[in-house]
């Protein structure tokens, strides 16, 4: 855990000398960002980072929690898939967030029969937290050109251009495909969307429904997924994938956590869609992430063969809720900076451009508090003011009219937020790298296909807001039309966990532990034995759940 502040302001005497107004001035630009990033940003932090010994990427820069895992042995054997059934499909999609039910849709309206694994429920997933809006050039002011601009400005110029160029032109259909759907988005008096800007953009290019524009996303894909003939596989998380002898990947082994039983399901194309890494909690962060985010799709991808990239880049969301504490990393939509909120350290002095790109604004909070600008709570918790009632002082009204979810939030941290500022601080929010894929979602796995936040290289090492949801639908597509047209040309072949072996041979060799088994599932605070849907859950090998 880094340390957030060793001085600072108590939260009951900022409290008492805070007071809401109308204007206060941006400060005087300081240090450059490079220096900013490099002294601050968690993605900096030398004790936190090693070189990965084995794998495709060996030699790599990776987060050491992470290269505990892509450096782990398997949970399973030979002998557990002794008497597992075996189940055959065309498409099987790992995951059931947006990217998933996406690419699963698409494949089965191609004719593809699909099989949808999820390892909660469909829809419990990532997408369902994100609140801002989606990213597209809609506006006669804007253009793809502008948006690939911010994006790859944003991400540091280590985006890969064409995979920028295939999202950004991709935007306003993607709207369109969503509306057919059924999806809402808010418009103005003329019937015309809304729209708004992210930090570190040009434009106003988001396009957004309140302030949970990915649940209203993941209501319309669930409904849309279910009314389909695609096969729903809830509480099946994977925990391997099956290699073929042609050097692919033609299936995987599912747990059935209901039934304590693995299902070996064999597949022309497989789609992992798992989505990203938050419930690790990489450095000590709170996440915003769902339950279920433990970085699967990495471990399964690397352990076949798959490259993956910017293993040491993470995004860390400036405004996650820092008190009161049980609510701690809980995430306050961008939308309320776009509108016009100032962050305040103790002193009540904004300190940093707050539409800056996320990374900038996120290692500017920290610089406060580590500086002793911050504010302490009596837990010993630390952060700056998200001046909420200052913007309803400008904007009567608008926390009602825009931000019911952050409403929400208040009432359940008990905070009046026409009165008083919410205390924030980065909240582990996203994953900018992973496994390297080209335009049509293929890895370097003939077969195995990834889409979503489980990929790299759109992003580069930051993203901007609104990003993802346009990238889980724009490639969500592009992977399930792919996947459907491989299984018209795949021949049958041989199956086997046979990569497991080679895996075991080099940890072996560089002397790693054998004892981490991965892929994780859960958070190491799960509480499986209080929970009746996972009752009788084992993690040691020769589990047969």
């Amino acid at each position: 855990m880094i340390d957030r502040a060793n001085i600072g302001t108590t939260y009951r005497e900022a409290l008492k000398r805070y007071r809401p107004r109308d204007e206060r001035p941006l400060p005087e630009p300081g240090i450059d960002d490079e220096k900013l990033l490099n002294k601050f940003h968690p993605d900096h932090i030398a004790e936190s980072l090693t070189t990965l010994k084995v794998g495709i990427n060996r030699g790599d820069p990776c987060h050491r929690q992470l290269a505990d895992l892509l450096q782990s042995d398997s949970r399973i054997n030979e002998a557990d898939l002794a008497g597992a059934a075996t189940v055959e499909t065309d498409v099987l999609v790992i995951g059931g967030g947006g990217a998933g039910c996406t690419a699963a849709l698409i494949a089965q309206q191609q004719g593809a029969r699909v099989i949808l694994a999820t390892k909660l429920r469909l829809g419990d997933s990532n997408t369902v937290m994100a609140e801002g809006g989606i990213q597209a050039s809609i506006n006669k002011d804007d253009s793809p050109q502008f948006h690939y601009n911010d994006t790859i400005k944003a991400g540091h110029h280590q985006s890969v251009p064409d995979l920028v160029s295939q999202l950004v032109l991709d935007g306003p259909d993607v709207i369109r495909w969503l509306i057919q759907q059924g999806m809402q988005f808010d418009l103005d008096e003329f019937g015309d969307l809304l729209t708004r800007r992210a930090g570190g953009t040009s434009a106003d290019r988001i396009c957004f429904y309140r302030d949970y524009t990915g649940l209203e996303m993941m209501r319309v894909l669930r409904e849309a997924v279910h009314n389909s003939n695609i096969d729903v596989w809830d509480y099946c998380p994977t925990v391997e994938l099956l290699g073929d002898d042609l050097g692919g990947c033609s299936g995987a082994v599912i747990s059935s956590l209901k039934n304590r039983k693995y299902i070996q399901v064999n597949a022309k194309a497989v789609i992992i869609a798992t989505g990203g890494i938050g419930r690790m909690h990489l450095n000590g962060f709170p996440t915003s992430n769902h339950f279920g985010a433990t970085g699967d799709g990495l471990i399964l991808a690397y352990r076949m063969g798959a490259a993956l990239r910017d293993l040491d880049s993470f995004q860390y969301h400036p405004t996650g809720l820092a008190h009161p504490f049980h609510l701690a990393g809980s995430l306050i939509t961008e939308g309320v900076r776009s509108c016009g909120t100032y962050l305040l350290n103790s002193k009540g002095e904004r300190f940093v451009d707050e539409l800056s790109a996320r990374d900038i604004v996120a290692a500017s909070v920290i610089r406060e508090c580590r500086e002793g600008r911050g504010i302490v709570t009596d837990d010993n918790n630390c952060g700056v003011w998200l001046d909420i009632p200052g913007l309803e002082l400008r904007q009567p009204g608008i926390l009602q009219q825009r931000f019911p979810k952050l409403m929400r939030l208040g009432e359940k941290a008990e905070i009046d937020l026409t009165k008083k500022p919410l205390l924030i601080y980065p909240t582990l929010h996203y994953q900018n790298g992973g496994v390297v894929i080209n335009e049509n979602c293929e890895t370097s796995i003939p077969g195995l296909f990834c889409t979503g936040e489980v990929t790299g290289g759109i992003h580069g090492r930051n993203r901007i807001m609104g990003n993802a949801l346009l990238e889980i639908i724009s490639f969500g597509r592009k992977a399930g039309m792919a996947a459907a047209q491989r299984r018209k040309k795949k021949r049958s072949s041989q199956l086997s966990i046979e990569h497991l072996n080679q895996l075991r041979r080099e940890l072996t060799n560089m002397g790693l532990s054998m004892e981490t088994e991965g892929p994780l599932l859960f958070p190491e605070y799960a509480k499986f034995d209080l929970d009746s849907d996972y009752a009788g859950l084992r993690r040691n090998r020769g589990s047969t759940s």
